[in-house]
């Protein structure tokens, strides 16, 4: 059963676009995503494979997500309201609740390198023992220093030997910050690894780290804000969608996005 549901995931090719929409969980209707149907219709029109998300707009937006995987999100961190979240991540939901909603995986973040470290890892852990008991995939959201770490948790080092972990702690694929050299990180990872997004950056930036991820042996990407928060979110989940399976140019997924 966790085969045929990484199969919902990750294309014939072995290879996962997906789009992260769980934003609102920490920044509420964040830019881009004040209407989580009509964004959902975009990426989806955009040919994403799946899409990572809430279990409110799992709930809600069933019918709009019938037609890709569905990753749901088992934990968060906290709000922001006015002064920047420490990182603190609470466990909401579980295996059993994915289910329910139908999901294809459960995806749970742990902070290896942050004093959040020993706490985030058991609980990667445990998820990943119970979800596999039901033949729930997870996704382990591998972010080394945590979320306010600084250059020295982002080097292959740090960023290979959090994906390991990862891996080690049972985690069917694993979600791991771009870096440079990735192939450190994918050739040590015995388990598919997709890169994700981060902050909203410069859009040849951003197709440039895909297009050399995937060259050094990523799987896919998970991206939200750079996606959701272009001028054009279709546009834009089509081009990733050209590097990521049908191994397009920078230049030839910029047209796509600007034509």
């Amino acid at each position: 059963m966790t085969i045929r549901r990484l199969n919902r995931i990750f294309a014939p090719d072995g290879r996962a676009v997906i789009i992260a929409l769980d934003h609102g969980l920490i920044d509420g209707p964040c830019e881009g995503f004040e209407d989580p149907g009509a964004t959902i219709a975009a990426v989806v029109a955009g040919g994403a494979d799946a899409i990572l998300t809430s279990f409110g707009i799992a709930e809600r937006y069933t019918t709009e997500l019938s037609r890709v995987g569905l990753i749901v999100r088992s934990d968060g961190a906290e709000t922001n309201l006015g002064t920047p979240s420490d990182g603190s991540l609470g466990q909401f939901y579980g295996p059993t609740d994915a289910l329910r909603l139908g999901a294809d995986a459960l995806v749970v973040t742990a902070l290896p390198g942050s004093d959040k470290e020993a706490a985030t890892l058991e609980n990667l852990a445990r998820t990943t023992a119970e979800a596999h008991r039901v033949g729930l995939p997870v996704l382990g959201e591998m972010v080394p220093g945590g979320f306010n770490g600084g250059p020295e948790t982002r080097g292959p080092d740090a960023v290979a030997l959090a994906a390991r972990l990862g891996a080690e702690l049972g985690a069917d694929f694993i979600k791991a910050p771009y870096c440079e050299d990735y192939s450190r990180v994918t050739g040590n990872t015995f388990v598919p690894v997709v890169i994700l997004g981060g902050s909203k950056g410069d859009e040849r930036t951003m197709l440039a780290n895909i297009h050399e991820a995937m060259a050094a042996g990523a799987k896919g990407v998970a991206i939200g804000r750079n996606v959701f928060q272009c001028e054009n979110p279709t546009a834009m989940t089509r081009s990733i969608v050209a590097i990521v399976h049908e191994n397009a140019t920078v230049d030839d997924a910029l047209a796509i996005l600007q034509g």
